[in-house]
């Protein structure tokens, strides 16, 4: 499956927020199209995403004249994907704009690939900038894709060397991605979709330009100071969870569970450095890693560390499957719903998600993979003290399961 930065991961994550707003009346929306390719039974479905929670708003099947037209409720102003069979999907602004869009379908090509194209919306001044902020997105995409077949046919001496090169140059694209969301809320910030350009910056790092896109939008429309406060209110808490999340702190408690039901908890291995794995069985790279962490189990477990691997899988029989496939030898635990809880808890989007916790409990570094593992735990175990961590690398976005 295709591989997602995790700033950009995050963005198609976050974008889908709802915003709520109080003065909002309840409306209707007509959304009309054409599907190029399809099969029979093909559906467009309308999604809202609120946080990790998906909600259907409305479903449709494509006529036999390859057309479609459905009506979407929408009780506040949001973001809101429409999904084509699977194949495409496309982020849309959701308040007073009727919309036409149109899909290419299934990939007809005789080796199927997920790398889907552009989908234009077809509406008012709201959904011109999504054209917008949905083009960005798609050409970094595209650009990932560039950067990494390039980087799969090059020599190099080592894959660490690979990997290396290949991280700063979605570091470079991801920067350019960036630059453009922040002119796309620089220059557009009367509209009511600039929150969807917002969702997309990092708030600590731009929290003046954010605050005065917010400013103007509420002056531009009286109606937007609830979408404004709703999004101050959500960032405030988030920015309280994820100092809770800071090496150094605690690890927070979460629930998860063995095979037969029994509770598992982090406590249970005080005094233990640990090794805590966050995968499914459906990610690529989760089940990639593995071999990488028995090895590292191999030479770790004997000098005070524990491993513990929790399956945030949907269906339990997924993980349990799994479990008979990999044969890891250490602990390991499921969540009951997905992810969701604990993803909010523990403030991640994106799997593998691989903690290192001292022997106390907590956090000493976060974001671990490869040989970076083998290395935080050597400096556990020798007393160093807890550094900020690195960026993060390429993980699974939750958004990849849209």
């Amino acid at each position: 499956m295709p591989l997602k930065y995790n700033t950009m991961k995050s963005f198609f994550l976050l974008v889908a927020l709802a915003c709520a707003s109080t003065v909002f009346a309840d409306n209707e929306i007509h959304v009309r199209g054409k599907v190029q390719f399809t099969d029979p039974g093909f559906k467009i479905v309308a999604c809202r995403y609120e946080g990790f929670q998906r909600d259907t708003l409305a479903t449709c099947e494509v006529r036999p004249d390859q057309t479609y037209e459905m009506k979407i409720p929408v009780d506040r102003p949001s973001v809101v994907t429409l999904n084509c069979a699977n194949w495409q999907s496309v982020n849309v602004w959701m308040e007073d704009e009727n919309l036409d869009v149109d899909f290419r379908g299934k990939d007809t090509a005789r080796i199927k690939i997920k790398n889907p194209p552009f989908v234009y919306i077809k509406g008012g001044k709201n959904n011109e900038l999504m054209n917008w902020i949905n083009f960005e997105s798609y050409r970094n995409y595209q650009q990932m894709i560039a950067v990494s077949q390039a980087a799969y046919r090059a020599q190099f001496t080592s894959e660490d060397e690979r990997q290396s090169l290949s991280m700063k140059l979605y570091d470079h694209g991801n920067e350019n991605y960036v630059e453009h969301l922040r002119y796309l809320v620089k220059h557009y910030a009367d509209r009511t979709a600039v929150m969807a350009a917002i969702r997309g910056l990092n708030f600590e790092e731009d929290s003046v330009l954010i605050k005065q896109a917010l400013n103007t939008l509420k002056k531009a429309n009286s109606g937007a100071t609830a979408l404004a406060e709703a999004y101050m209110k959500e960032k405030s808490e988030a920015l309280a969870r994820k100092k809770r999340m800071e090496p150094g702190s605690v690890l927070p408690a979460f629930d998860c569970f063995s095979e037969d039901g029994t509770p598992v908890r982090i406590s249970d291995f005080k005094g233990k450095a640990v090794v805590l794995d966050f995968w499914a069985s459906w990610c690529g790279p989760c089940r990639q890693e593995i071999p990488n962490l028995k090895a590292v189990y191999e030479e770790f477990k004997d000098k005070g560390v524990a491993f513990l691997s929790v399956s945030i899988d949907g269906k339990k029989a997924d993980w349990t499957k799994a479990l008979q496939d990999e044969q890891m030898p250490w602990t390991q635990a499921w969540v009951k719903d997905s992810g969701k809880a604990v993803m909010n808890t523990m403030q991640f989007s994106g799997i593998p998600f691989i903690l290192v916790l001292d022997q106390e409990g907590r956090i000493y570094r976060k974001n671990v993979r490869g040989k970076q593992i083998k290395d935080t735990l050597k400096e556990v175990l020798e007393g160093k003290p807890v550094q900020k961590p690195a960026k993060s690398t390429v993980s699974v976005s939750m958004g990849a399961m849209m």
